[in-house]
């Protein structure tokens, strides 16, 4: 048996595709066990209950456009772990299991059925961006109660449909929010490379989904834990710490800070080495951050070490303070 194809734009129904593919016909991430495939849902008028909307962003970058979809989980925090977060697991490791992810767009009714059972446009195949995978923000759910959600970013693999309609749709004004700043786990389950009973799966991207998906990288790992840590410590000293999210005016960008102490009025870049690399990503962060934040807040760098005399100049020459990781506790070098 030969794996399944099928052409975007082709309408069909969910009973359809768990025929073809399997996985079954509820939810909205559905792990095939038959085929080397995850079947992926959108529905916009389910998502908006959940604080979210699924699809393609306007912008798009050198690589080509991105679909964004949001993982499993209508109430809480968003997971990796355990049963709640499995199949946003299985997304995270589709390719080291030789999985494929197969995107439908709900649209419409199926044509007599009495159920009203919706039909599905087939958007495509994707794989999960290798740059960046996820991106972590925060919505709120059908009670307006505040949660942490996890945004896939997708890439398209092959052909695809990209219509006006599927678009995420664009700010009308550019507007800075104030979230919840929580401790963010930093642990992912181990990938469980899963093998399909009727045919084989594909390895080609194995080494690509681990370099992509887990933050092994030691950088990325100081950089989440002197993030988790120094949150820690503000809580601690009394300060009410934040982050915010902000949306730009006519795109369809979201950007995210890493802290905000709104005792001292002051926005953090944590980065996870002192280099110069990372010296200059913070002061680019910053910048960009500030434009939109009213009124301007103090500008920081929190770093794991103290860097070098010159990085520290460049970094008080555009007003931002510095503060790392010492013998004794975190020292401040205030920008003046």
């Amino acid at each position: 048996m030969g794996i399944p194809s099928i052409t975007p734009g082709l309408l069909t129904t969910r009973a359809d595709m768990d025929e073809l593919f399997g996985g079954g016909s509820q939810g909205g991430i559905l792990p095939s066990t038959i085929t080397p495939n995850i079947l992926i849902y959108v529905d916009h008028d389910s998502g908006k209950q959940y604080g979210y909307e699924d699809g393609w962003l306007a912008e798009e970058d050198d690589l080509g456009p991105i679909f964004e979809y949001t993982g499993q989980g209508t109430s809480g925090d968003q997971t990796f772990l355990g049963t709640k977060g499995s199949r946003n697991a299985a997304v995270l490791y589709h390719a080291e299991a030789g999985r494929s992810l197969r995107v439908f767009m709900a649209e419409g009714k199926v044509p007599g059925s009495k159920s009203g059972a919706k039909q599905q446009r087939y958007v495509g195949e994707f794989a999960l961006d290798l740059k960046q995978p996820y991106t972590v923000r925060e919505a709120k759910d059908q009670h307006h109660k505040p949660r942490r959600i996890i945004v896939f970013r997708l890439r398209p693999t092959g052909e695809y449909q990209r219509l006006p309609q599927d678009l995420v749709r664009p700010a009308e004004k550019t507007k800075a929010q104030r979230v919840l700043a929580r401790v963010a786990t930093t642990k992912l389950p181990e990938p469980k490379t899963t093998t399909a009973k009727k045919v084989a799966p594909r390895q080609k991207r194995a080494a690509e989904s681990r370099r992509a998906a887990q933050p092994s990288l030691i950088a990325e790992l100081r950089q989440s834990t002197l993030r988790n840590e120094y949150l820690q410590e503000l809580i601690h000293r009394g300060h009410e710490v934040f982050a915010y999210q902000i949306k730009i005016a006519g795109t369809t960008t979201i950007l995210t800070t890493d802290l905000y102490d709104a005792t001292e009025h002051e926005l953090y870049s944590v980065r996870g080495e002192g280099s110069r690399e990372e010296v200059r990503i913070a002061i680019g962060q910053l910048k960009d951050y500030v434009r939109h934040i009213e009124p301007r807040p103090k500008l920081a760098a929190l770093l794991p070490e103290r860097p070098q005399d010159d990085l520290l100049d460049l970094l008080h020459t555009e007003g931002i303070s510095v503060i790392y990781q010492g013998d004794h506790g975190y020292v401040r070098n205030t920008a003046r």
